[in-house]
């Protein structure tokens, strides 16, 4: 499990691609893995994955098709930089909501927008079949990041984003077009399929 919030950014390295599978080399800090083993789960740009090996200059992870495919680590390349989050662990302050790490799809930037020097507002766009899990001031795992939804409408919704998260994540750095893992409030998932099923037993649906 994760809290969302992110660490920080760190490099691409390295990327070895074999069929249906790539790994990616990670230039995360010494510093940052106090207690890393072989095994450990690391939140990338919000995904779940493993940790398979590291060294000096890297920590390495294998993608699997289904992975690459579903988010935006199949378009990653060597120089990109990505989020960077450890797994929780007991005694860990929850800054944010529990995120597993499961990104369901992507979502892509539609407007960026700057309403004070302080205050970024990013709007998404976002297929279709996962609009319904999202509401306004719900939670939200956008590239790993706890985020709070803003506004709603058909087809996407919004965020506004403070200078730390901006600084601290690749959202300073984002621009229009850019795809963006998704990854919907598990609690409001639970909730609206449930009230569906029920609904639809009763032939309400």
């Amino acid at each position: 499990m994760f809290t969302g919030i992110v660490k920080g950014v760190c490099e691409v390295v390295s990327l070895t691609q074999q069929q249906a599978l790539s790994t990616l080399g990670i230039a995360i800090p010494v510093a940052w893995r106090d207690g890393l083993t072989h095994g450990a789960s690391i939140a990338v740009n919000g995904t779940c994955l493993t940790v398979v090996r590291e060294d000096e200059e890297a920590v390495y992870f294998d993608a699997m098709i289904e992975t690459l495919r579903r988010t935006s680590l199949g378009r990653l390349q060597v120089g990109d930089r990505v989020n960077i989050e450890r797994a929780a662990r007991f005694n860990d302050e929850i800054g944010g909501h529990l995120l597993s790490g499961h990104v369901i799809d992507q979502v892509t930037v539609r407007t960026i927008e700057y309403p004070d020097e302080h205050n970024c507002r990013m709007v998404f766009d976002v297929p279709a079949q996962w609009m319904k899990y999202i509401l306004p001031k719900g939670y939200i795992g956008l590239d790993g990041c706890s985020l709070t939804v803003g506004e709603v409408d058909e087809t996407g919704f919004s965020v506004y984003l403070i200078p730390e998260t901006r600084k601290l994540t690749l959202f300073g750095e984002r621009q229009q077009g850019d795809h963006i893992n998704l990854e919907v409030d598990s609690q409001t998932q639970a909730t609206v399929d449930t009230v569906e099923r029920l609904l639809a037993q009763r032939g309400l649906a």
